[in-house]
């Protein structure tokens, strides 16, 4: 919801921006070019409730309101040609649409203003848009209320909160209240007033066996409370691999590893295809013959190779378990390698010597 008033916002905005423009190509005018990224400077911790991005939800508008793109972000293009003018660009990890576990959602509006004949990148800066409550039910409270059912509720949405529930169940922000039901008696116990970003722990008492409602203590438990969360965008890669270095955490970006010249760094993206001998200026995504290297990308929808990375499979575990010959199911995933950036391999910047790799 909150997503979307944000979105309405920025709509309300171009509008005005676009006023006085009625967007025709007037002749000294020429097409501009719209691209988008994530930002992943700000990203430091990982977590397991978020998505891959390639399922983040991305919608592209102009001033009028026209949707020009909305999708997934893996299947976006990797620029829109636009005239000049205004679009809001926005982006969530999910939609959400009512208290719900386990189901933060991430986002970010934008508004980005193309002139005649420019380039405009606009960087996505992904941040909790929702807030959460975490329940921690004592064991007299168990005791004194057996039969109860405690109860977020938010609006007219209610969520049952289970006595043995640790995930965190994710609101709007706004007021959200906790309720006891109990023996066909609702009662309000606590509300607060939460911001985006915000997650508050409670824990739950009751003083002794047979007390009523009203005897319920409820304590902030303010070692818990955090109102920020970062994250390495796109999940926690827990999974096989060889993690030479141990830094994998402080990978870049496929756009970034261009800064890095002669640097031996970890870096991530999607593995989109491979054969980077062949001629042309696309990756090959198909029928792949060489498991030498593969090409990775920002996202598994460019095969550009100018805006891809060449990844050097060296003989041994890391070409048996990468390469696109004998893994073919392996394009489209995430990964992360380390090795040196090299300015050009096969045509594009590249990674020499990989020595360490992870795969979600």
């Amino acid at each position: 919801m909150k997503a979307k008033r944000l979105l309405a916002s920025l709509l309300s905005l171009l509008a005005g921006l676009a006023a006085c423009d009625d967007f025709a190509l007037r002749p000294t005018e020429q097409m501009g070019e719209l691209r988008w990224v994530l930002d992943r400077s700000l990203l430091t911790k990982s977590s397991g409730e978020i998505p891959d991005t390639n399922d983040f939800i991305l919608t592209i508008r102009d001033s009028d309101g026209k949707t020009l793109y909305e999708g997934s972000y893996g299947d976006s293009p990797e620029y829109l040609p636009v005239q000049p003018g205004n679009y809001a660009i926005g982006i969530v990890s999910i939609p959400f649409k009512a208290p719900a576990f386990s189901q933060p959602q991430y986002g970010d509006e934008q508004v980005a203003v193309v002139p005649s004949g420019g380039k405009v990148t606009v960087k996505l800066q992904c941040t909790l848009l929702n807030a959460g409550i975490r329940l921690k039910t004592a064991p007299d409270f168990l005791s004194t209320f057996p039969g109860g059912v405690l109860l977020v509720k938010q609006d007219a949405h209610k969520l049952k909160y289970g006595y043995a529930e640790k995930r965190i169940a994710y609101v709007f922000p706004g007021d959200v209240s906790v309720m006891l039901s109990n023996e066909g008696r609702d009662e309000i116990l606590f509300t607060r007033r939460l911001e985006a970003r915000e997650i508050l722990s409670l824990s739950i008492s009751a003083p002794a066996p047979g007390s009523t409602a009203g005897s319920v203590k409820i304590a902030v438990d303010t070692a818990k409370n955090w109102i920020a969360d970062s994250f390495i965008i796109g999940g926690d890669p827990s999974g096989g691999g060889s993690d030479e270095g141990g830094d994998w955490q402080q990978a870049v970006s496929v756009a970034d590893a261009s800064t890095h010249i002669g640097e031996r760094i970890w870096v991530y993206g999607y593995i989109v295809g491979g054969d980077l001998t062949s001629a042309g200026q696309q990756v090959k995504t198909e029928g792949i013959s060489k498991n030498t290297h593969i090409a990775l990308a920002d996202r598994s929808s460019v095969t550009a190779k100018k805006s891809c990375l060449a990844v050097e499979l060296p003989k041994g575990s890391i070409r048996e378990a990468l390469n696109l010959v004998d893994h073919p199911d392996l394009r489209g995933k995430r990964v992360y390698v380390k090795g040196t950036v090299v300015d050009s391999y096969f045509g594009t910047a590249g990674l020499k010597g990989t020595s360490g790799y992870r795969l979600p």
